[in-house]
């Protein structure tokens, strides 16, 4: 369970550096181009597509995180009408599949990556489509990853004897 931990926390850590450097660069090119724009009646030829690309790089940073920290969609509605004990059955459930779901889709961007790859389409600045693409199966990936810790930490916690409350 301490490696887990530690892994999640790494990941975590890496999740949040990137997200700041996505942001932070999609601000940064958007003002550019607004000061380019009125000032000189022109703009980063690139700088769009750019900051379109970053959207879903910080897209799926963000998923990332909300998974690490348990905090991805979900409906609970009905978890509150459920007692306590049998509350980590349904979380382990929901982590599983979401696991599950996360991998496939994993695969299925990996092959679209690979395609692209292959196809030799260029984006922008010479630089290959594909290479923008990387985020999307590393993405779902990194979901799975988590949602999986989850679903550890989940099972792990249900199976702890309950205190009383005397």
């Amino acid at each position: 369970m301490t490696a887990l931990r530690i892994v999640n926390r790494a990941l975590v850590r890496v999740e949040g550096w990137l997200l700041v450097f996505f942001l932070s660069t999609m601000v940064i090119i958007a003002f550019a181009q607004v000061v380019l724009r009125n000032l000189a009646g022109t703009g980063l030829v690139w700088g769009d597509i750019l900051v379109r690309h970053l959207v879903l790089w910080t897209a799926f940073a963000g998923a990332a995180l909300a998974a690490s920290e348990d905090r991805h969609i979900s409906i609970d509605a009905l978890t509150k009408f459920i007692p306590v004990r049998p509350r980590f059955f349904i979380k382990v459930l929901t982590n599983g599949f979401a696991a599950v779901v996360s991998y496939f889709l994993a695969r299925a961007a990996w092959v679209l990556m690979i395609s692209e790859k292959e196809s030799g389409g260029i984006l922008l600045l010479s630089i290959p489509s594909w290479v923008v693409l990387v985020i999307i199966p590393v993405g779902y990936m990194l979901l799975a990853i988590h949602f999986t810790i989850n679903l550890v930490s989940s099972a792990v916690a249900g199976f702890q004897p309950q205190k009383s409350g005397a």
